[in-house]
């Protein structure tokens, strides 16, 4: 079970909410220790100074900040400590905006926001306070001396707490490498529409569930084999793929591909019956097609004389 690692109170207003806060993800990765091939036992690093070759002592290391050409400022762990938020242990709501004014790229670390017991009647009525409004809280809160940036939105009728980058650590697209004439390359409608019929034959709802890590997975299988005793043989990679030419040539196979995939797979033949029971009739289509479309702009009544 998750433990709590942060408590304090939400706080908006004149109303404050006691919570602790958990972490939303476990990460599964696969972690390695470095050991000596020979002799089997735990490599450990150490800090040297490169000069010397001599080990350096921890009372002797300082941190020191790069200008440049090996130039830099050095600055204490009192210094640093004179510069900390103060420690607070309540997240401060600032505002709240719709959830899609925040663009993903913004979201880092996720976390639950589970309520004191005397305090969840507050706590479920700023969820569902919340869900009506359908808006996301942004927050200031400080963890371990360090203050970040948070938005609070409801997930499956509770609260969830997401730390968030600040805007200047946002890279911009214009800065990428191959990204600066993305706007000027000209598309013809045939492979538009070829592009909409292999994203269309490829949708589905989102379901986490379906999606593993299959290294992660292959990883911990070679372990459990090499730790029961098995022999394992390396084999070579396969040739690499080709590099596709004709765009058109690739979008209509894979648009096939997508659809004899479908067909294989055990729900495929009932979303096709489904698709046909609900699909409407071809006047209401038009009909609605039609109703989209902007009504055209009526000259301005004449005033009477």
């Amino acid at each position: 079970m998750p433990r709590a690692i942060w408590s304090g109170s939400i706080s908006f207003g004149l109303v404050n909410i006691p919570v602790k806060l958990y972490s939303a993800v476990s990460r599964k990765n696969v972690r390695f220790n470095i050991l000596d091939a020979e002799t089997g036992t735990r490599v450990k690093q150490k800090r040297v100074n490169p000069d010397t070759g001599e080990d350096v002592p921890y009372d002797r290391q300082i941190k020191g900040y790069e200008l440049g050409e090996g130039r830099y400022v050095t600055v204490s762990d009192e210094e640093l400590a004179s510069l900390d938020p103060v420690a607070g242990r309540t997240i401060d709501l600032q505002e709240f905006v719709l959830q899609s004014e925040i663009d993903p790229v913004f979201y880092d670390s996720a976390y639950y926001l589970a309520p004191d017991p005397v305090a969840k009647k507050a706590y479920a009525l700023l969820v569902h306070a919340m869900e009506e409004a359908d808006r996301v809280g942004v927050a200031r809160f400080v963890m371990r001396t360090k203050q970040y940036l948070a938005a609070m939105r409801v997930r499956d009728g509770k609260l969830m707490l997401s730390t968030m980058v600040y805007a200047d650590e946002v890279n911009a697209a214009e800065d990428i490498d191959g990204l600066e004439d993305i706007d000027d390359v000209e598309l013809t409608d045939a492979e538009l529409a070829m592009a909409e019929q292999l994203i269309d034959s490829l949708a589905q709802p989102f379901e986490p569930d379906k999606y593993e890590d299959n290294y992660r997975n292959q990883v911990l299988d070679l372990i459990d084999r090499k730790a029961a005793g098995e022999e394992i043989v390396v084999t070579a990679e396969g040739p690499a793929p080709e590099k596709v030419v004709d765009l058109m040539a690739a979008l209509e196979a894979s648009v096939a591909a997508a659809k004899e995939a479908r067909k294989r797979h055990p729900s495929g033949a009932a979303a096709k019956t489904k698709s046909r029971s609900t699909k409407k009739p071809a006047k209401k289509v038009a009909a609605k097609k039609a109703a989209k479309k902007p009504a055209a702009k009526k000259a301005p009544a004449k005033k009477a004389s």
